[in-house]
């Protein structure tokens, strides 16, 4: 008989990308059926069908940071969602549910609970989110990237978060390559990041030799930030703006230094690849998760951190210069950064669902 498992998983990629990963080991490796659950409203209604998983709806909404208003709605749409959980739950006769984070997550392990099916918890933050605070309170395993977070689960074990295999086999720079300093805001880019770095561009240039910069700025502020840099009178050669940069482990390989977020997913692939970073925490991330990611990756000497109110053009360009001059600074960045990561946390999430579904069979 086949595994049968519910990922409820919604809202943005990094929810949804580690929920995907899980279910790929799930398949290849546990003869299992995976259904996700999510909402209409996130990203999993376009990559989950994409990724060739089905995907069932249902109704939720936010309850932190919204007006009371919208607060009231979300309360009888998640108590909606319950109820869709509980015929769903029934009708797959799941022997477990992952529950990833998102709007669709409380309500399907509230339903999971209620229908007494074992569950686990997925949280790659340092800060867990209100539905897996609320979900770690019963859940039967947490699998977590950060040993901060240990403490709102039961039987919390540091898997780490699922990363793609390049991350970790990415080939050494050659030697005497010119530094190359990346930057990036996530998909949809960084205005404080697209300001400040054009800002301080000339003198990073000045100091550094052959630096060039490969700045991804997101696809509405592409042409802005390319303004920006134009306005600098910068060598085309030593600049290049793109909206979105495909292949993201290639540019980890060719940068020295990268200046970015710290959304766990980034953090993530940082360790994986070993690469020295600043980071720029995003303020308004919820329970200012960011912030707490980026202290705790550069508790072990892997990232310099700044926070975006403290971000002066002046600060940056010191930050990034004290790094970029010192090969071995950089180096010793690099090495506490791959100290950190965790390769095989797929197979190690997906080894702990197959014992939950093991052990309520039994």
């Amino acid at each position: 008989m086949p595994l049968r498992v519910l990922i409820a998983a919604g809202g943005t990629g990094g929810h949804i990308v580690p929920g995907l990963a899980i279910a790929r080991e799930l398949v290849a490796h546990h003869n299992a059926e995976v259904t996700f659950v999510g909402t209409a409203r996130g990203l999993e209604s376009r990559l989950v069908p994409a990724a060739g998983y089905p995907l069932e709806l249902l109704s939720s909404g936010p309850l932190k940071s919204v007006s009371p208003i919208t607060r009231i709605r979300s309360v009888f749409a998640v108590a909606r969602g319950v109820l869709q959980a509980i015929r769903l739950l029934r009708k797959s006769k799941a022997d477990v549910v992952v529950g990833v984070g998102g709007y669709a997550s409380g309500p399907v392990m509230m339903a999971a609970r209620l229908r007494r099916v074992p569950t686990l918890v997925f949280e790659p933050n340092a800060m867990p989110g209100l539905a897996n605070r609320i979900a770690g309170k019963w859940a039967r395993a947490a699998a977590i990237n950060f040993p901060e977070a240990a403490g709102f689960f039961q039987n919390a074990v540091v898997t780490g978060i699922p990363v793609r295999r390049e991350f970790f086999e990415l080939p050494s720079k050659p030697p005497g390559s010119p530094l190359r300093l990346l930057v990036f805001g996530g998909s949809q880019g960084a205005r404080v990041l697209n300001h400040r770095v054009p800002d301080i561009a000339l003198k990073l240039l000045q100091e550094l030799r052959g630096l060039t910069i490969l700045h991804q700025a997101g696809q509405i502020h592409e042409n802005s930030a390319q303004l920006l840099y134009m306005q600098r009178d910068l060598p085309s050669e030593s600049v290049r703006v793109r909206s979105f940069l495909d292949d993201m482990p290639q540019q980890f390989a060719d940068a020295d230094l990268v200046l970015c977020r710290s959304g766990a997913s980034t953090v993530a692939e940082l360790a994986a690849a070993g690469k020295p970073s600043v980071l720029v925490p995003f303020p308004a991330a919820t329970d200012d998760h960011q912030l707490k990611n980026a202290v705790s990756f550069a508790r072990s000497g892997a990232a310099v951190v700044i926070e975006e109110r403290y971000l002066t053009s002046d600060i940056l360009l010191r930050a990034l210069l004290e790094v970029l001059r010192d090969p071995e600074k950089l180096h010793a960045m690099g090495q506490a950064a791959r100290e950190q990561a965790h390769p095989g946390a797929a197979e190690k999430i997906a080894d702990m669902v197959a014992r939950l579904a093991t052990s309520r069979r039994g």
